[in-house]
């Protein structure tokens, strides 16, 4: 059980919580930055202060850890600017630090790495020899080709349950993720992987909200723990360097569902302008300009552009 928050913004930031929890969002990580903040106003101020510097308490908490990425400080200011505009509901004058005041990079270091076909191979022939149960092998089999082949961010593979599976349509049901529940459709190769887990788990009389996925403990797996279990992954194959943050990272499938969805579009002859709306709400984003963060450049994507550039427009070309 988590401790009760304890600043003298105990009782507003517990009502923040509350409120963005009743618009439908889980607030799960972003809770942490809000107990942080707690536990810095509870440190440089204590209960009997009546009045606070905002600006200066909010700047100071901003550039309290020197040297962290911008990136990391704009979220912060982010969300303490979210908790500001929610205390000016009731106060007009509350103070509402600019957006100004954090910056990310311009040029942002990070590039993610996008699988090949070849690399998720490499890691399935890994979990197929790793020691363990046929159930453990079936069940790191199918975390594996889940992600990769549905895009789905960590914490919605961890909470989903087994009433969440339609075989029979091929449907995941996605609950209440980033405020919004959606369908989530798969082939019948993904569903052929979901039988062979179903039975190698051999549960007779399921439980309507049992987990779906569940690690080699037998205990339904949280974001964290996913996240883990794949890098070890990256880390046994050679895939990731054994020490660091080099090399690619858990979340890259989610990248490499996107760009693969690319991929066979262009290669496919589809107009991919118009199906962008489709890979945007198949991804859980509000709107396309989510789902631009995933969207890269390759080589294979830019020589398939240029193709197709190429053979649309040739019938322009000047006759000599």
């Amino acid at each position: 059980m988590k401790r009760p928050l304890a600043s003298c913004l105990k009782n507003e930031l517990t009502e923040f919580l509350r409120y963005k929890r009743a618009l439908g969002f889980r607030y799960e990580r972003p809770e942490g930055t809000v107990r942080n903040f707690d536990r810095y106003v509870r440190r440089v101020h204590p209960a009997s202060v009546r009045r606070l510097d905002w600006r200066g308490l909010i700047g100071d908490w901003l550039a309290r850890s020197p040297g962290r990425k911008s990136r990391s400080v704009v979220m912060d200011l982010q969300l303490v600017r979210q908790f500001c505009l929610f205390r000016r509901r009731r106060d007009p004058g509350a103070f509402v630090p600019d957006r100004q005041w954090a910056r990310p990079d311009e040029e942002a270091p990070f590039l993610p790495h996008f699988f090949s076909g070849a690399e998720i191979r490499t890691l399935l022939q890994h979990i197929a020899h790793r020691p363990g149960s046929s159930f453990q092998r079936h069940g790191h089999r199918l975390l594996l080709l889940l992600l990769y082949c549905t895009g789905l961010r960590f914490g919605e593979a961890a909470r989903l349950r087994l009433s969440d599976l339609d075989l029979r349509r091929r449907l995941l049901w996605v609950r209440e993720s980033k405020g919004r529940s959606r369908l989530v459709p798969f082939g019948n190769d993904l569903a052929q992987e979901f039988r062979r887990y179903l039975r190698a788990r051999g549960d007779a009389q399921p439980l309507e909200r049992e987990a779906l996925l569940v690690s080699f403990q037998g205990k339904a797996y949280s974001t964290p723990l996913i996240s883990h279990t794949v890098r070890q992954w990256l880390r046994r194959t050679g895939l990731k360097a054994q020490a660091g943050r080099v090399g690619p990272r858990p979340y890259d499938l989610r990248h490499s569902f996107a760009v693969e969805r690319l991929r066979r579009w262009y290669r496919g002859g589809t107009e991919v302008l118009g199906r962008l709306p489709w890979l945007s709400v198949y991804m859980g984003h509000a709107g396309i300009l989510g789902t631009e963060t995933y969207l890269h450049s390759t080589p294979e994507l830019m020589a398939l552009s240029a193709r197709r550039f190429e053979v649309r427009f040739r019938h322009l070309r000047p006759r000599r």
